[in-house]
């Protein structure tokens, strides 16, 4: 007789928790921006029958196999915060350099403003998601436009305030400038091939979205110019809530999407000739190593979804003063010690560190 699961069984089989994820309590996972992570299970960890003797072990090899199918492709979006703890060493924590740097260890009045500053951030963007969630919770493209139209806000305001402090000569960082405009570059496409889709097809989308726009600029600005590490931790929650949507989208309705056609908008900004910009924004890997195909509107939607997890990569390396660099910025022969690859320092990073710098360190030696 050939053995079989019963419902019963299936419902009874519990994995032991130490092989189970830690929830952060905010719905976001800890698991690597873009990377695919399929369930491991760790040799000590069983699977046990809560009321009846242990199955067989072609049963387990059964449940095990269903289980890694289910979760082979899963792909999560890393938070960059734990809000129950601060991370007792820096190096994991997402600011500030490691003790390797040799830079001086967080302060706690710093560690409780970092903590203020996500916690606000999580909070606003998850009181953003629950409103979206309700309006567009069946009506997938014009929630997309919606979410790419005030996407692509933050790159123009973080551009709008470097150019002013360029302006002032407070510092000046052309790798900033040149990363958020393909930042910016990037998400306005995403933008014309949801427009293409017709997400943006009644005017009550087009009236919320752009209104929502402008008020986010200005709020960005404030916050950028206040403190740019809270800014960028912002736009990570963003755009990690931007991944995770797509993410859902193509899990669910991949099979359709690979009988539809591509917008000719995506065909020619994911396979076009020139694509400077396109490597521009890609912060994490060297330039020409991404080349995405498209021959459906799956692959369209597959690569903006890897689009939104490389803006939170960026996102996430912005929030360390000065640690951001241009893929361009060294060829790939250049060596790490080389003058021309290094980023100089900025002499502050928004008015709260001009202020907090004012305060504590001495003041210029003067010539005599």
């Amino acid at each position: 007789m050939a053995n079989s699961i019963s419902p019963l069984h299936v419902s009874r089989i519990s994995i032991s928790p130490p092989c189970l994820p830690k929830s952060n309590g905010f719905g976001f996972s800890s698991v690597l921006c873009s990377s695919v992570n399929p369930l491991r299970l760790c040799s000590d960890c069983g699977l046990r029958s809560a009321s009846q003797p242990r199955p067989s072990s072609k049963r387990l090899v059964r449940v095990l196999a269903t289980i890694l199918q289910e979760d082979e492709e899963k792909v999560v979006v890393e938070k960059s915060f734990n809000p129950k703890g601060f991370p007792e060493k820096e190096k994991e924590g997402t600011y500030g350099a490691s003790p390797s740097d040799g830079a001086p260890a967080s302060s706690g009045v710093e560690k409780w403003t970092i903590k203020l500053e996500q916690s606000i951030n999580i909070l606003l963007t998850e009181s953003v998601v629950k409103i979206l969630d309700t309006l567009y919770h069946d009506r997938d493209y014009a929630r997309f436009y919606v979410l790419e139209t005030i996407a692509r806000v933050p790159y123009f305001a973080f551009v709008s305030v470097l150019h002013m402090y360029e302006s002032f000569g407070w510092w000046r960082r052309a790798d900033y400038l040149k990363v958020h405009f393909a930042e910016s570059w990037n998400e306005m496409h995403h933008l014309l091939i949801m427009e293409e889709l017709g997400g943006n097809s009644w005017w009550v989308d087009r009236f919320l979205a752009q209104h929502i726009a402008a008020l986010y600029y200005f709020m960005t600005v404030f916050m950028y110019a206040l403190s740019p590490r809270m800014a960028y931790h912002f736009s990570e929650c963003v755009e990690s809530h931007a991944f995770e949507t797509y993410d859902k989208f193509i899990k669910s309705q991949g099979d359709e999407l690979k009988k539809l056609p591509a917008p000719e908008v995506a065909v020619r900004y994911y396979t076009g000739d020139d694509m400077y910009l396109f490597d521009e924004f890609q912060t994490s890997r060297p330039p020409n190593t991404r080349r995405p195909k498209i021959d459906n509107l799956y692959d369209v939607f597959y690569n903006i979804r890897e689009d939104e997890a490389e803006h939170c990569k960026t996102m996430k390396a912005c929030q360390t003063h000065g640690n951001l660099r241009s893929p361009h910025s060294c060829s790939g022969d250049a060596v790490e010690d080389d003058a021309g690859c290094l980023l100089p320092e900025a002499d502050c990073a928004g008015i709260a560190d001009c202020i907090k710098k004012s305060m504590t360190e001495p003041p210029p030696a003067t010539k005599t």
